[in-house]
């Protein structure tokens, strides 16, 4: 099955607490696994024989060539997850597409080049007057970088925001900050093959006070997702099976949830590029991805 490429970068590597647990796993199945930078030009991708993306989180400020680099190993090797699913779920606009196939997912509202950002907010405060909060976030992004959350006090703030991410060239989405977040954090959820593998719950990283917190692993503990949650992350591959075409499950993806002031869990975002996985959390966790991934290379 040949050598296996485990992508991350110099900057990532350091707070990527899966990928000890996952070099060990690959090894108890029997899979040779080398850890990567994406960046690094040295680098025969067409050498191994498969290309995992694990944390090559720097791609936030270097998009393109990110995308470049994944087209350029995708033609070399297989690359999972596979590129349309990389475009895809790179960019938060794909809330629209999950809404579209009739996925709960947090209200949303994107703001693109020429529209006046305070205006963005006005509208959108008008359109969600439950919200006491709202939240600023550009459409691509990891680990809350450039996310902040503003009271009704504070809409010049959120407009001086939104102007300067789009001044640097960034889409940016509008969100009700949902109360339920302080109390009851987000549940997230890793699937392997399309199977259910575990959950975790994340506290609140948006602070009332305006600071961010960053997402270390004491934010993080076990959890397990409940039937309803687990249908809702179920709707989420379905639909993006149905999107991109696909004709069997993603080998790996991760699905964000939150309550809805009803209390219906809803989507907060997806992951299925280069999710952390927080494989710490759960026991067998490492294992199970690398047994999905040892049958997929398999076949």
């Amino acid at each position: 099955m040949g050598a296996l490429a485990l992508v991350t970068d110099a900057d990532s590597l350091p707070i990527d607490y899966d990928m000890p647990l996952l070099l060990d796993a690959c090894r108890a199945v029997g899979l040779t696994a080398e850890v990567c930078d994406w960046d690094d030009p040295s680098v025969d991708w067409g050498r191994f024989g498969t290309v995992l993306l694990r944390s090559p989180w720097t791609y936030v400020e270097r998009l393109p060539e990110f995308l470049a680099w994944g087209e350029r190993v995708a033609a070399s090797t297989q690359l999972f997850n596979p590129m349309p699913v990389v475009r895809w779920s790179l960019d938060k606009l794909y809330l629209a597409d999950l809404a579209a196939y009739g996925v709960p997912v947090v209200p949303s509202r994107i703001v693109g080049p020429g529209t006046d950002p305070l205006t963005a907010v006005r509208e959108f405060r008008t359109a969600h007057p439950q919200a006491a909060e709202i939240v600023v976030k550009p459409t691509v992004g990891a680990y809350s970088k450039d996310v902040q959350r503003y009271g009704r006090h504070r809409d010049a703030e959120a407009a001086g925001h939104i102007a300067r991410l789009l001044g640097r060239g960034d889409r940016v989405i509008l969100q009700p900050y949902l109360e339920s977040i302080d109390r009851d954090g987000e549940t997230d959820m890793i699937y392997f093959d399309g199977v259910y593998s575990h959950a975790i719950r994340k506290s609140a990283l948006l602070l009332p006070d305006g600071t961010v917190s960053a997402p270390t692993q004491d934010v993080r503990k076990a959890r397990d997702a409940d039937e309803g949650e687990r249908a809702v992350a179920q709707a989420v591959f379905d639909a993006a099976a149905s999107h991109l075409g696909l004709d069997r499950p993603l080998l790996y993806g991760r699905v964000d949830l939150v309550r809805a002031d009803d209390g219906t869990p809803v989507v907060l975002e997806m992951e299925l590029c280069e999710p952390s996985l927080s494989l710490p959390f759960a026991e067998g966790g490492a294992l199970r991805f690398a047994r999905a991934l040892a049958g997929r290379l398999d076949r």
